[in-house]
């Protein structure tokens, strides 16, 4: 018995498959769009694939047009009202002050660039001199010693950011394990927590700053007292969101998955590595996300009165320089401290979206 088929149906099925195929890649990739920031990139790519291309303009208009939208008449808003508020730098400055002062700021990184680059050149010249002339003994190297950039003290912001961070969550999540496993440790550790958790880093700051004077002492320190100064302010006002998430994360875990631990007779670390763990890291990196957010906003406070030279001693120069420039330089300097956290959490919850399989926007 001979069967025959049809092309056109044959081809028609291929074709269904083949979108099947297109629809579920978009939906594994949508929960990383999601993570980082990129929701309206699913709908452009749905709309490519022929999926209902009337929904998905909506939903690219709800996702980037209104946004845009927003955004614009914010600008329009910021742009009539600054010259209508006179202050004693003259009036506020509206964005195209804002966005000149973003192409000075990165034309004083080039410049400052090109006189490091010409400082080594000169003094690798004046040591391969020296050599040839046999005054071994004279040649000496130094770093370029010029003021930094903005984009330096972005940089040095972030580093100082990030060892608290790091100091804070190697301190909160041991100890939110514990209170999380043990109700008494908890209830032992919970006054100090609601005690210390709403103290301000202005007054963390002074203790902080006469601990490091008289603990660390060296001689060629690997780290400034300013920057240990910013950290740990840093650390103690941003460690309590991760410890009271992991906390409540390990008390939460499923009772079934304790009790098994106990029927297998796991050893402590073997229960908290397998069974605690992956059940509380949902609500860890939630703590995480939170700590990272307070740990960035507190840093500009600490770093004006550390005198770290980071984005807080940015702003905090600029207000006592009182120039023209100076007000369109520290809203300049707002906007990145604001974009800067945004991508912060954003990379933050990328990594819950990659340890948790967590679909959470």
């Amino acid at each position: 018995m001979t069967v025959t088929t049809d092309p056109a149906l044959d081809a028609s099925a291929t074709a269904a498959a083949r979108r099947d195929r297109m629809h579920q890649r978009i939906a594994k990739a949508d929960r990383w769009f999601r993570a980082l920031g990129l929701s309206f990139v699913t709908p452009v790519l749905k709309a490519a694939a022929g999926d209902n291309p009337k929904a998905q303009m909506r939903q690219i208009w709800r996702l980037v047009g209104v946004p845009l939208l927003a955004i614009g008449l914010f600008l329009a808003a910021w742009s009539w009202l600054a010259p209508q508020v006179q202050t004693s730098l003259g009036a506020i400055p509206g964005p195209a002050q804002v966005w000149e002062q973003v192409g000075e700021l990165h034309g004083e990184h080039l410049r400052e660039r090109d006189k490091a680059a010409a400082f080594y050149e000169r003094q690798e010249t004046r040591n391969a001199k020296l050599v040839a002339e046999g005054k071994e003994d004279r040649v000496k190297w130094r770093d370029y010693t010029g003021k930094p950039t903005y984009y330096d003290q972005i940089w040095t912001s972030l580093q100082t950011v990030f060892f608290g961070f790091l100091i804070g969550t190697l301190i909160a999540v041991p100890i939110g394990i514990m209170c999380g496993l043990s109700p008494a440790f908890n209830a032992g550790v919970n006054p100090l927590i609601q005690v210390f958790k709403p103290v301000s880093p202005l007054a963390w700051l002074p203790i902080v700053t006469m601990v490091v004077s008289a603990v660390y002492v060296s001689d060629d320190p690997t780290f400034s007292k300013s920057f240990l100064n910013s950290a740990i302010t840093v650390t103690l006002c941003s460690l309590w969101p991760t410890l009271i998430n992991t906390s409540l994360g390990v008390a939460s875990i499923d009772k079934d998955l304790v009790n098994v631990g106990k029927v297998l007779k796991l050893g402590t670390w073997t229960k908290i590595t397998r069974l605690v763990l992956p059940s509380a890291l949902p609500l860890i990196f939630t703590g995480l996300r939170l700590s990272l957010g307070v740990g960035w906003m507190v840093l500009i406070a600490a770093e004006m009165l550390a005198q770290n030279p980071g984005l807080g001693k940015f702003v905090w120069d600029e207000f006592q320089n009182g120039s023209s420039q100076s007000l369109a330089r520290i809203m300049v300097a707002v906007f990145t401290i604001g974009l800067i956290g945004f991508v912060l959490d954003r990379i933050m919850l990328a990594l819950q979206s990659a340890f948790t399989y967590s679909a959470t926007r």
